[in-house]
């Protein structure tokens, strides 16, 4: 995996703070650039002052989850031509939370710990890189 030709703005929303560090660390090092939400709440404040070029989304998180956060997401983009690609993040691995995290509007879904090599295949599987 090498550096990025062209940055690539990230927000992760995230409440567990050791996962946000460790996710932080791995990707500012190729070059992506960062924001964190703790909720899906802060999480839609954001990108209503920002654009970005991808969601990282965790599942379960207190105020508002990733998957109602992912609605909302979706609510927003029918008014216009927009595609905000996002990608799932859960500490489960059930084969139907992938089916699960589809169903609701995301593009992608990894399963935690955060494993580089994967979060790069979904990004080029869906042409970010």
């Amino acid at each position: 995996m090498e550096k990025l030709e062209q940055p690539v703005s990230v927000l992760l929303v995230e409440d567990n703070v050791l996962n946000q560090k460790l996710i932080f660390l791995n990707l500012s090092k190729y070059g992506f650039k960062i924001d964190i939400a703790n909720h899906g709440k802060e999480a839609l404040e954001k990108l209503n002052h920002s654009q970005y070029d991808l969601v990282l989304m965790d599942l379960m998180m207190p105020i508002m989850d990733g998957l109602e956060t992912t609605i909302a997401i979706r609510e927003r983009e029918k008014n216009s031509n927009d595609h905000l690609p996002i990608v799932g993040l859960t500490a489960n691995t059930y084969d139907a939370d992938r089916e699960k995290c589809l169903s609701y509007g995301m593009d992608e879904y990894m399963a935690k710990p955060f494993d580089l090599h994967e979060f790069f295949r979904n990004l080029k599987k869906l042409n970010i890189i």
